[in-house]
């Protein structure tokens, strides 16, 4: 049945399977911090040359790793009402193709980035690569109620490319970045997995709400909320200590507090209204919640250099 499908599938269906084994929103969102975080580091626009293979390079390592998650999980997938039509449990990709595609964006993914940009920054994406597919999917995520918490490490690894790619090196600034999608990704996946919980239930993954219930999950979402706000604050601090590096200044640093109280408040929210609605609100607030504060870090950097420029 499997075979007929993919037998069936036209060229423009096919390409889109593949893209969808990447996990392209994912992919986005990550690239997006990771050009971030050069920017940041550059003090502007990195350079160009830079610019272009550190993006090349991350689309294919995420897409990659994306790629093999979904080759281990395809069972799992298969079983899950949210996941069900995924490219590999719906038959339209065989799971070795999968898995060959997956390895061959990584392996293209180093080469480019060691190349090109430099091999600091190839050997964290690769690093990124060994820490979702090897660490989380196969590890964590089967056997471990914090599977999200260590977790959120690869989320956060495109960050160090992003930085090492720019600066040859890794500063303090840049785990103080990693931090900040480190304590995001708890409350953003735990508000997914309270609107699913049924469904990690049904096939055995201990995700929060099945292993600690849905209460304890909404007090931890508040409580890596808070977390998450303060260190989003620290650079901050960084402006009152003496010969510390200018990191980020007032664009950001309102912006950051302005979004962390709607990220707060909603957190409170969801535990006073213990609802599935209530959790996809969470959720939908988080995920914009990442872009718009990564986005005011790229706005900070270019309207203080232009107010710079003025003085």
């Amino acid at each position: 049945m499997t075979t007929s499908i993919r037998n069936s599938l036209s060229l423009e269906d096919t390409i889109r399977a593949y893209i969808a084994l990447t996990k392209p929103l994912i992919v986005a969102l990550l690239v997006f911090t990771c050009v971030t975080t050069m920017i940041v580091a550059a003090n502007g626009m990195p350079e160009p040359r830079i610019l272009l293979f550190t993006i090349i390079g991350g689309i294919l390592s995420s897409g990659g790793s994306g790629a093999l998650n979904q080759y281990i999980d395809r069972e799992m997938d298969g079983r899950m009402m949210r996941t069900a039509r995924r490219p590999i449990p719906s038959g339209r990709i065989a799971p070795m193709n999968a898995l060959i595609f997956g390895l061959a964006l990584i392996a293209w993914s180093v080469l480019l980035l060691g190349v090109f940009v430099n091999w600091l920054a190839a050997g964290l994406a690769f690093a990124g690569a060994i820490y979702y597919v090897v660490i989380y999917t196969l590890i964590l995520k089967r056997h471990t109620v914090v599977n999200i918490v260590i977790g959120g490490g690869a989320g956060a690894m495109p960050v160090l490319v992003g930085w090492a790619a720019v600066t040859g090196t890794l500063d303090p600034q840049a785990f103080l970045l990693f931090a900040i999608v480190f304590y995001w990704t708890p409350p953003h996946f735990w508000a997914l997995a309270i609107m699913v919980n049924k469904d990690y239930a049904a096939v055995n993954v201990p995700m929060m709400p099945v292993a600690r219930g849905e209460k304890v999950t909404r007090l931890q979402i508040l409580y890596y909320s808070i977390q998450l706000v303060i260190i989003t604050l620290l650079p901050g601090l960084m402006l009152l200590l003496p010969n510390a590096p200018i990191m980020l200044e007032g664009v950001y640093l309102v912006s950051a507090t302005l979004l962390g109280v709607g990220l707060i408040w909603l957190s409170i929210k969801l535990i006073q209204v213990a609802d599935k609605p209530t959790a996809r609100v969470v959720y939908k607030y988080s995920s914009s919640y990442l872009a718009l504060l990564f986005l005011a870090m790229i706005l900070d950097r270019f309207v203080m250099a232009f107010i710079r420029t003025l003085t």
